[in-house]
């Protein structure tokens, strides 16, 4: 360092980790704010307990019930979206034919990754698991598939059988009971990981990604449908070139509107991320929240596939007054929220820089995805791929951290806030030795080096010394 570079208030020195240190003399939490919320201003050490410990609590723990263990249902789970994806196979085949399928599938697949390295692009502040994003392809690809072909199916054989009439009854059956099925179908996926991966599931961006791959999923299976019944009337007609069925599909489908699908289950997804931002006293609005994205969704989808019934021109004039503009500002709001995560991270790390568990310039650096990026490089360079991979796993604790202590502030933080903290703390802890210094250099390079307020002095500063 050269004598002109700022000096910075000193770190406790703490043994290095053995398997579970823990600071000296941590100072204690402050009172949590009324209503019983955990007060999100200095962390809880693990002065009460070791880290990685479970806590003493003086209950006897019976074996879990065969029905309540992670395993089976994970296990069930899989198997019920094998069988769906099955059976929804076997359905598509019918109805398109051997050949039809494998073209189908082969141009139904092409938007596929884009649309998916979008959204995991959007969730790059605080990714969600994998087991997450995986599942709601495959619930949108598999279940919500099955479902909305079957309903939608029988629901226009009762319309037409009613009604004696099969035009009105495929107009009807497109605009009012395919929106209808099919957003309610896909929100199921939403709704099972908001409420049994809450932790997982902490706002706009976290919603918007879970829905996005969510529809993504449907929209392939639905791709294969459209597209197989397409070739198999050019293979009836005799059609082929840029004149063909499959080729105006395709361009219809995938070229022009590959984010139809995504765009309105997003909107269910946005209401459920603003529930999940919503405290959780005001019950009426967490439960109004996601309906009302629901019913966006609906009404977006049933404009979408009402415009087919008003000709070209019509079609054409909903894609350009409203499609595009709501797809413009539901990407500026993604992104927005995605800004929000970093400054919220900018935010409320430096209350744990404070009380010693980061350097001073870790905050900046973990604000900004350069620096991240340029951390991780740093390590991997001077220390190999492993401490490449420990400095990524702490940016993601870290991340986590600030947004447990956000949503504490904001009321929203569950029973288990101290313990989660704990935890997350814990982790921080076993990799510091190799994260601190990667994002203190990466911090410097991207000149977000943290500099001391001129009218503070902080020459033997501790913040473990009462």
């Amino acid at each position: 360092m050269s004598e002109s570079s700022p000096q910075f208030p000193q770190s406790p020195q703490v043994p290095s980790p053995q398997p579970t240190p823990t600071p000296q003399s941590p100072p204690p939490p402050r009172p949590g704010p009324a209503g019983g919320q955990p007060g999100p201003a200095v962390p809880v050490c693990a002065a009460e307990a070791p880290f990685g410990d479970a806590p003493v609590t003086g209950r006897r723990y019976s074996p879990r019930r065969l029905w309540r263990s992670r395993v089976v249902r994970a296990v069930s789970l899989v198997l019920l979206l094998a069988l769906c994806g099955l059976v929804i196979l076997a359905l598509v085949r019918e109805q398109t034919g051997t050949q039809g399928f494998l073209v189908g599938l082969g141009l139904a697949v092409l938007p596929v990754p884009l649309l998916l390295a979008a959204f995991r692009w959007l969730d790059r502040v605080d990714p969600g698991p994998w087991r997450n994003v995986l599942f709601a392809f495959g619930w949108g690809a598999c279940a919500a598939a099955l479902v909305a072909i079957i309903a939608n199916t029988f629901a226009t054989r009762w319309i037409a059988t009613a009604t004696a009439d099969p035009g009105a009854a495929d107009t009807l059956g497109a605009t009012v009971i395919a929106p209808v099925v099919e957003e309610s179908a896909k929100a199921v996926a939403v709704l099972l990981l908001f409420l049994f991966r809450r932790r997982d599931f902490t706002g706009v961006v976290d919603g918007v990604v879970v829905a996005g791959f969510t529809a993504t999923g449907f929209a392939f299976t639905e791709n294969i449908l459209y597209l197989g019944n397409a070739f198999g009337e050019d293979q009836h007609l005799g059609g082929s070139g840029f004149a063909s069925v499959t080729a105006a599909t395709f361009f219809v489908r995938v070229v022009m509107s590959p984010f139809a699908h995504p765009l309105f289950t997003v909107l269910t997804g946005v209401g459920f991320g603003f529930a999940a931002l919503t405290a959780r006293r005001r019950r009426v609005r967490r439960i109004l929240l996601p309906l009302l994205g629901l019913g966006c969704a609906m009404g977006t989808h049933a404009l979408w596939n009402g415009s087919a019934s008003l000709g070209p021109w019509g079609f054409f004039g909903v894609y350009a007054a409203f499609m595009v503009p709501a797809f413009t500002l539901l990407t500026w709001l993604a992104i927005w929220s995605r800004q929000r995560e970093l400054r919220t991270v900018a935010g409320e790390l430096p209350a744990y820089a404070a009380a010693g568990w980061l350097s001073p310039d870790e905050p900046r650096a973990l604000s900004s995805m350069r620096a991240r990026g340029l951390a991780r490089a740093y390590a991997t360079r001077v220390f190999g791929p492993a401490a490449g991979r420990a400095v990524g796993e702490y940016e993601v604790f870290a991340t986590s951290l600030a947004f447990l202590r956000d949503r504490a502030g904001r009321g929203t933080a569950g029973a288990d806030f101290a313990e989660r903290e704990r935890e997350l703390l814990h982790h921080l802890w076993q990799r510091k030795a190799v994260a601190s210094p990667a994002l203190t250099y990466a911090a410097r390079a991207t000149g977000r080096a943290w500099t001391p307020p001129p009218h503070l002095d902080y020459s033997g500063y501790n913040p473990y010394r009462s």
